[in-house]
């Protein structure tokens, strides 16, 4: 399932309408202005276009497998830090959060991508405790929701989580997905954690964060330890991305498929590979025209189709 991060202006239905116009099968948006803490309420109108445009779409349910929920993805805002040893934005952010999944599970989005947050200095092990207890809120104020939230793999740069794949790890036992009481079946709080947590690989995030995937070889590679430490089961969405940036360069700047230092080769293994292939692989590459073939496209169309000229079979 390729797909694309698209533009919400004028109405949150036309990035399903722009996906189809550009032969995608899945998307990633933005439910509220990312830079904002304020939102204002979604409208029932919206809500019914939305749908309705999904739906024609044939993601919804019954449409294929994976349809419906497991094609769309929203991300949450760039504001929220969930790791802050600020109290008031700690909190402020845990609302925020709170508000992302209730609007998701409003327009039946089922994947929610955000990144882990930011220590602003502090310990490591302290900002991935403090989100922990920070989830145990968000899970708290959104009982019944049935979005799964996405910890996105991060460049790793200052203080931010999620550079390592151990960061991944340590966060869901955090949070109460790995815990072997709740594996077990122990109680329904730890149930609900096991259920709604996943996690977001970006190839550009963790090129730069110095897992290199230049090369097919070295890409499967990086998918064993992924597999190995967090789990591909638990990778429920992948940001496809080169990057302008070298190896372990802690840049976060997303190029286009193959011209950048990952390379084409390197995105194959992610393609292919079978643990992997049922997650949305959604494009953040910058919106442009590019040249292909002599004339001027649209990058999604070029990247998208690079992409698919990967897939074995």
């Amino acid at each position: 399932m390729f797909g694309s991060h698209l533009s919400v202006a004028g109405g949150m239905h036309h990035a399903v309408d722009e996906a189809v116009r550009l032969g995608l099968d899945a998307l990633q948006v933005f439910t509220k202005n990312q830079q904002q803490w304020q939102v204002k309420a979604l409208e029932a109108d919206a809500v019914v276009r939305w749908k309705q445009a999904v739906h024609h779409a044939n993601w919804g349910p019954g449409a294929s497998p994976g349809a419906g929920r497991e094609r769309v993805v929203s991300h949450a805002s760039y504001l929220i830090n969930l790791a802050s040893p600020d109290d008031v934005l700690w909190r402020k952010s845990i609302e925020a959060m709170a508000i992302e999944i209730q609007r998701c599970d409003a327009l039946g989005i089922g994947l929610l991508v955000h990144h882990p947050g930011s220590t602003v200095g502090g310990e490591l092990n302290a900002g991935i405790a403090r989100i922990g207890a920070a989830y145990q809120e968000i899970y708290s104020l959104t009982p019944r929701a049935r979005v799964i939230s996405c910890l996105e793999a991060t460049v790793g740069a200052g203080s931010t989580i999620g550079g390592r794949f151990e960061h991944l790890r340590d966060l869901r036992i955090a949070i109460g997905g790995l815990e072997p009481r709740w594996l077990g079946g122990a109680g329904p709080a730890g149930e609900r954690s096991a259920e709604r947590l996943g996690v977001c690989i970006d190839t550009c995030h963790i090129h730069a964060a110095g897992y290199d995937i230049s090369t097919a070889a070295k890409g499967a590679a990086v998918i064993d330890e992924l597999d190995a430490v967090v789990g591909l089961g638990r990778v429920r969405v992948l940001h496809f991305n080169d990057s302008k940036g070298k190896v372990g360069s802690k840049l976060d700047r997303h190029e286009h498929i193959g011209r950048g230092t990952i390379g084409l080769e390197g995105f194959g293994p992610f393609v292919n590979h079978p643990g992997l292939r049922q997650a949305p692989m959604i494009l953040e590459t910058p919106k442009e025209e590019i040249e292909c073939d002599g004339r001027m496209v649209a990058a999604d169309l070029v990247n998208a189709g690079l992409l698919r000229s990967l897939v074995s079979g």
